[in-house]
């Protein structure tokens, strides 16, 4: 093992960074074996009172003590959010620092630009886990999958809505209910909104397609839609057929044009992602050389998360004088559509309240009246 250190800093010691830490201490020997040198963590930023813990004389609450210490190399990012997480990573970025980070909503708004800036400074932007949390993806799609033209992405990427869905399912509860087990577990936060209402997921498949294409997907155009309005009643019409509902990220890239979308979906029996339950992701690729892959995995929750983060510490380690060649340009949005012209077979519950399948159509081929989920296939 070689003995000369490299020193990082974590910015935001709540679940996923306090994991970071952990992890660095428990795996100290691996990590530093696999990274060709030791990685010593040296600050953990946070405005919170840490004096009780046995890290407490890492701990600072001034960000410029990281921004001009030359001897930080490497800085995580967990603050979350796009306000003082986008300023300091920016900052960090431009004196010279790599900067991985789990947070999506920060890569999907502005990593366009972030990379960019990392490239100009000869550094490295990473954020394997902004999307499927401890699941590796992203990083598959950019090295395992590079001889693919990727034709379509499709999968189960928030564990919250997964464990709400699970549980109305396997325990008949209301939405309400489901949401407020949740909570009471810690899998959903006190405002879920992020989560229910799909904009969570439409994050991240905006992360996939950016990487998958090398264009900007901005989430604000992916058409999206929650789990809120899932009812009881048709999870008890599904289970009769074998089926179950999901929240589906996907996108079908088909004659230079992207279809792109979140909403629940149906899955019938015998598709791979049908045993995907609870807090758990599992995301499809299909490549236009290896056909389809699947990846699963723990897609939340502190040591997982952090297993992806000290993955990006790694690699940056491991190129210290030279950059991952990541990164996608604007390209406008004319070749981004949502799902409506998508032919696919839908579940629908008519106005008697009997549910049935269709034969394959477009949107525009099933009632707005009706309550209707397109069947994921």
């Amino acid at each position: 093992m070689a003995s000369d250190k490299v020193f990082a800093a974590i910015m935001g010691y709540g679940i996923v960074g306090s994991g970071v830490a952990e992890v660095l201490n428990m795996n100290r020997d691996k990590i530093a074996s696999s990274a060709g040198r030791e990685l010593k963590l040296k600050y953990i930023l946070d405005i919170r009172d840490f004096s009780s813990s046995p890290m407490a004389e890492l701990f600072t609450k001034d960000f410029t003590v990281i921004e001009n210490d030359p001897e930080v190399k490497v800085v995580v990012e967990t603050i979350g959010g796009v306000g003082v997480a986008y300023d300091f990573t920016k900052r960090c970025l431009l004196s010279g620092k790599h900067v991985v980070t789990s947070n999506k909503e920060l890569v999907a708004k502005h990593g366009h630009e972030l990379l960019a800036i990392a490239a100009k400074n000869n550094v490295n932007y990473l954020f394997e886990a902004s999307v499927g949390g401890g699941m590796p993806i992203l990083r598959p799609m950019v090295t395992c999958l590079a001889a693919n033209e990727i034709e379509s992405v499709c999968g189960i990427v928030n564990g919250t809505t997964n464990f709400i869905l699970t549980n109305m399912r396997e325990c008949t509860m209301t939405f309400e209910d489901a949401l407020k087990q949740a909570q009471q577990l810690g899998f959903a936060e006190a405002d879920p909104s992020a989560d229910v209402e799909g904009t969570d997921a439409c994050r991240k498949i905006s992360i996939l397609a950016d990487l998958a294409y090398g264009r900007l997907v901005r989430p604000e155009l992916v058409q999206t839609e929650g789990i809120k309005n899932v009812s009881v009643r048709d999870v008890e019409i599904l289970r009769n057929f074998g089926a179950k509902i999901k929240l589906i990220a996907r996108f079908v890239y088909s004659g230079g044009k992207l279809m792109i979308w979140v909403a629940p979906h149906v899955l019938l029996p015998g598709h791979p992602l049908i045993n995907v339950e609870n807090a758990d992701n599992g995301i499809m690729v299909k490549g236009n050389a290896l056909g389809e892959a699947m990846f699963f995995g723990c897609g939340a929750g502190s040591l997982p998360t952090a297993s992806a983060v000290i993955a990006d510490m790694v690699d940056a380690v491991r190129h210290t004088d030279k950059r991952l060649d990541i990164g996608w340009t604007d390209c406008g949005s004319d070749w981004i559509s949502g799902g409506e012209d998508f032919i696919s077979r839908w579940y629908v519950r008519d106005e008697s309240g009997e549910g049935h399948i269709t034969s394959p159509t477009d949107a525009s081929g099933v009632s707005m009246h009706m309550v209707k989920y397109r069947i994921l296939e």
